[in-house]
């Protein structure tokens, strides 16, 4: 038991297009036991809802002033992540706790406040970061031998993803829809170097715009691998392939 309510706050986190949700859509139908035995944390965000997202079961999307009347109001957190303003509950996070384990999977901005926030000092955690590079691939584009910049490199590599993704979701792009994009990727980069602060990281380079979280039903390649390690850390088990970052990973980039 924890000092703070019965349950295990489960964090999943990595940059926009990296393959959160597929992962947890894919969790959901091919590990339904386990997957129902986790109380989704449903937080506000300003954005409008993507196709195929659910009001109250992806985000409580509200308008932009609405949640910035959060701000102050105690037992709320407002933060701008990525250009959109987002808040959480610590009242229901809480509640949600006292009845079990709780499941947050989003971006690496809000899972950061999740492992520091004080008011959750005592409650159990286990924190996983999903990236598009493992740390083998990291140190090797740091050395002067490639003569690539890492942000640069990180930043393209999820700007085609996200591209894909939205062209899957929309078709035609606009220029509101661009700019999304931009920002999404530029954030990647400084995303990554939060990594060391999870517990376990998990390199994936089947991004949510991939075919192999759902074409043939199981997941494969990449995307299966990183499903099947994610399971077995909520099992409390010791999958292969998972890594663990130092601070200074990032040290030699540019």
């Amino acid at each position: 038991m924890t000092e703070k309510g019965t349950g295990r706050l489960i964090i999943f986190s990595g940059p926009s297009c990296v393959g959160k949700t597929p992962l947890a859509k894919a969790m959901d139908r091919l590990y339904p036991d386990l997957y129902n035995s986790l109380q989704p944390l449903v937080l506000y965000n300003s954005r409008s809802a993507r196709p195929g997202e659910t009001e109250g079961v992806d985000y409580y999307f509200r308008p932009r002033q609405e949640i910035e009347n959060f701000k102050g109001k105690e037992g709320f957190i407002v933060m701008d992540v990525r250009g959109d303003l987002q808040a959480l509950d610590l009242g229901d996070l809480h509640r949600l706790l006292d009845r079990g384990d709780v499941f947050f999977e989003g971006n690496p901005i809000i899972g950061n406040v999740l492992q520091t926030n004080p008011s959750l000092k005592g409650v159990s955690r286990l924190s996983i970061f999903m990236s598009p590079l493992s740390r083998q691939e990291i140190i090797k584009f740091q050395s002067p031998e490639y003569g690539i910049s890492l942000p640069n490199l990180v930043t393209d590599i999820m700007r085609k993803k996200l591209l894909r993704r939205t062209r899957k979701q929309k078709g035609e792009l606009s220029l509101g829809d661009l700019e999304n994009i931009e920002r999404r990727a530029s954030s990647a980069y400084k995303e990554l170097q939060m990594a060391h602060n999870f517990q376990q990281v998990i390199p994936n380079h089947d991004g949510e715009d991939s075919e192999n979280w759902d074409a043939f039903y199981y997941p494969i390649g990449e995307a299966g691998k990183a499903l099947e390690a994610v399971v077995s850390l909520i099992r409390n088990e010791k999958p292969d392939g998972v890594e663990r970052w130092e601070e200074d990973l990032f040290s030699q980039a540019d």
